[in-house]
């Protein structure tokens, strides 16, 4: 009798053990918690707090209210994907472009551009292209200094003029020694004024700008367009001493054609990738990896920076429906501005409908939890081994429903 009070004692204590850690393997939320269980850092009055965070319902009430805020529409110009990778990177991007309705000015000629001087009824000024040399070898050349040398007319300023100016002051000196001058000036290389293009487009490199004016569109589609990894939303501009964001989804779908800036010499443009813009999905998911295994949690690229919490769970695989709880689904939110819990019980097929208008923003983490049922299958697969061994004593103690017959 007090051997079997003794044995029985130990198995409440090996209980207690199991109970003072944690019986259930991996994570879990707790089915009637309201608050999240650690505090997080958020502002108030413009001070930094630690609270925890209320778990909000995802509702229709919920959904009405985020589609009021203009900002969480994709293509707002406040929406936080336009902010999070200068958040993530530590830039200070101004946000927008450099000048708007810039004009455009005609082209003014540079240093090392290469000019074609054509005077009619004169070949002994005019030097001539041919098969064995081209406009660019027989033409006049700008040297460092802005200027180039012309029969009759010794120096030239050129630098910082258009064709137009160059013709008219050639025309003008050489009228002293030419009668009814007919003269043409035209570049025949632009060589004075680069742009770089450099990021996710398929052939980066310098651009040079020549007569017809560059955009923005135009360096990029002359790149070969952009890869499927560019973040269309934050292509940065630099000018200068100054890094302006340009949102070219907001041209390419919205129709700002501000966006769409006229490049100058000089300019940086750079298309960066979209790795910040990720989601991650954890818990009971059912998604395939390689080999035919089945993966636990995945991160997921937000197409161009837009994603909803549906999309999200089925990319990544749907439900697990032998391990997991629909009915516990959250959605972690400590990106930009206040952290924010959510969760949407999805036991009944149709609230999927609503988290198809539920918007996710970058970094969110999703997460499903587990049955109850399998929580509990997990702790007698603890126990099971423990108390195969008590019994293997003597057989002597019988614990059901552990012990087979």
């Amino acid at each position: 009798m007090i051997i079997a009070f003794t044995r029985f004692g130990l198995i409440l204590l090996v209980f207690c053990q199991l109970a003072a850690c944690t019986i259930i393997p991996g994570q879990h939320m707790s089915p009637f918690s309201r608050q999240s269980s650690v505090e997080m850092p958020t502002r108030e009055n413009d001070e930094a707090i630690l609270e925890k965070l209320n778990i909000q319902t995802i509702n229709a009430e919920l959904i009405i209210e985020l589609e009021k805020n203009y900002k969480n529409f994709s293509l707002a110009p406040d929406n936080v994907a336009n902010h999070y990778f200068d958040y993530r990177i530590g830039s200070s991007a101004i946000k927008g472009t450099p000048m708007k309705n810039e004009p455009y000015t005609q082209y003014r000629v540079g240093p090392r551009d290469i000019l074609n001087i054509t005077v009619w009824d004169h070949p002994e000024l005019t030097i001539p292209a041919g098969e064995f040399r081209s406009a660019e070898a027989a033409g006049n050349v700008v040297g460092e200094d802005g200027t180039f040398f012309y029969p009759y007319v010794g120096i030239v300023q050129a630098a910082g003029r258009t064709v137009e100016d160059i013709r008219e002051e050639l025309t003008r000196r050489l009228s002293k020694y030419i009668e009814f001058v007919q003269l043409d000036v035209r570049v025949a290389s632009y060589r004075s004024q680069r742009v770089y293009v450099v990021g996710e487009v398929a052939q980066p490199g310098v651009q040079l700008v020549r007569d017809i004016p560059l955009t923005v569109l135009e360096a990029i589609n002359n790149a070969g367009g952009v890869n499927s990894d560019a973040d269309l939303r934050n292509i940065i501009l630099t000018r200068d001493d100054k890094t302006y964001s340009i949102n070219l989804l907001s041209l390419y779908e919205g129709g700002d054609v501000t966006q769409n800036v006229l490049l100058r010499h000089g300019d940086v443009l750079n298309v960066p990738d979209s790795s910040l813009n990720k989601v991650f999905v954890l818990g009971e998911t059912n998604h395939f990896v390689a080999g035919g295994a089945i993966g636990r949690s995945r991160s997921l690229v937000m197409n161009k920076a837009r994603m909803t919490l549906t999309e999200a769970l089925s990319e990544a695989g749907g439900f697990d429906q032998e391990t997991s709880d629909p009915a516990r689904i959250f959605v972690f939110r400590g990106g930009l501005g206040k952290p924010e819990i959510y969760h949407l019980n999805a036991k009944s097929p149709d609230a999927l409908l609503l988290a198809d208008r539920f918007p996710l923003q970058p970094r969110d983490v999703i997460y499903v939890d587990r049955a109850e049922g399998i929580r509990w299958n997990q702790i007698i697969g603890q126990i099971q081994p423990t108390i195969n061994l008590l019994n293997a004593f003597d057989g002597a103690l019988r614990v059901q429903p552990f012990l087979r017959r």
